[in-house]
């Protein structure tokens, strides 16, 4: 008899386990010759060697499937077990392929538009991509889709968010609370798109271990990002200066996407936005692309679409 200790990776655990633990208790009954215990995130099997390999083996596939989907279903954990998976341990979906990311509960994030699929595509053929386009477009949703994919599939050891804090109307010396407090309201648009694509708990632990790390386009000043999703949200509110400073951050195995609404411009009258600027400078260098998304892209509901064409037809 041999007792082994397994420890599980970084997967949803409650998603691993189940409701009432009824997914790892069907895992349990496959294997009615080994005695499995779970404690927290640690695995103990006692039984012979060959039926140890057996369960290490289908614990491997089960965690291959949930690194790539995120949740696993009850049919597809039968099929496992059964035998019926692909030769790389995960069961694939018809159309899979155009699934950039699976979120909690197996949601499917996926490119939208035309011009979306066009950012994606961009970006799988260059370091560096600008998406320029009105609000709802999906510029921010989709780049955000793209980085966790890449922290997902270990192409990058970290994701780097980052937006002007620029003050829309309100003076963020008068707001309550302390620098995080203040800014957070400003990064809640990729909370938001994160929270789509990323267990919460997972989230909170990513965050807490600088996995993901979310500031003030301030606080990139004197870096070098290597091995890291890096994006600019809200680009039209940097300063030439300030687009100059984080486009030179670019370290060793790094993308960066650069989002912004030219129409959106909260500077000061006598400042004017580096985005366009920046744009023009650098559009025809190698490595670089430039999408341009349209009303056509706005996937929110469909009088913003309206509105958008509205404001449009009366500039």
């Amino acid at each position: 008899m041999t007792e082994k200790e397994i420890i599980l990776p970084d997967i949803d655990q409650l998603e691993f386990f189940g409701p009432t633990n009824n997914k790892f208790k069907f895992i349990q009954s496959r294997f009615p010759k080994l005695k499995i215990i779970a404690r927290g995130n640690h695995i103990k099997v006692n039984g012979e060697d060959e039926e140890i390999d057996r369960f290490e083996l289908i614990l491997e596939q089960i965690f291959a499937h949930m690194a790539k989907y995120s949740s696993i279903a009850m049919n597809t954990l039968e099929n496992i077990l059964d035998g019926h998976v692909e030769s790389d341990g995960v069961k694939h979906f018809s159309g899979s392929e155009d699934v950039l990311v699976f979120g909690p509960g197996g949601q499917k994030v996926v490119a939208r538009t035309v011009n979306q699929k066009r950012m994606v595509e961009a970006c799988d053929t260059n370091d560096m991509v600008f998406a320029i386009g009105p609000a709802g477009s999906g510029k921010t949703y989709t780049a955000v889709a793209l980085a966790v994919r890449a922290l997902k599939e270990k192409q990058v050891k970290r994701i780097i968010l980052t937006r002007p804090a620029v003050e829309a109307g309100e003076n963020l010396g008068f707001l309550p609370g302390d620098l995080k407090e203040k800014l957070d309201p400003y990064m809640q648009p990729l909370y938001d798109a994160l929270m789509d694509m990323i267990p919460y708990e997972k989230l909170a632990d990513y965050i807490e271990k600088n996995v993901i790390e979310i500031a003030p386009l301030a606080f990139m000043r004197g870096r070098t990002l290597d091995k890291a999703f890096v994006i600019l949200d809200e680009a039209q509110n940097a300063t030439v200066a300030q687009m100059k400073m984080f486009l030179t951050r670019m370290g060793r195995d790094a993308k960066f996407i650069i989002t912004g609404d030219a129409t959106q411009v909260d500077l000061p009258r006598n400042q004017p936005s580096g985005l366009l600027r920046s744009v023009d400078l650098v559009r025809n260098i190698e490595g670089i692309s430039v999408i341009e998304l349209t009303g056509a892209d706005v996937v929110r509901h469909k009088l913003v679409k309206r509105i958008i064409e509205a404001f449009e037809r009366s500039e």
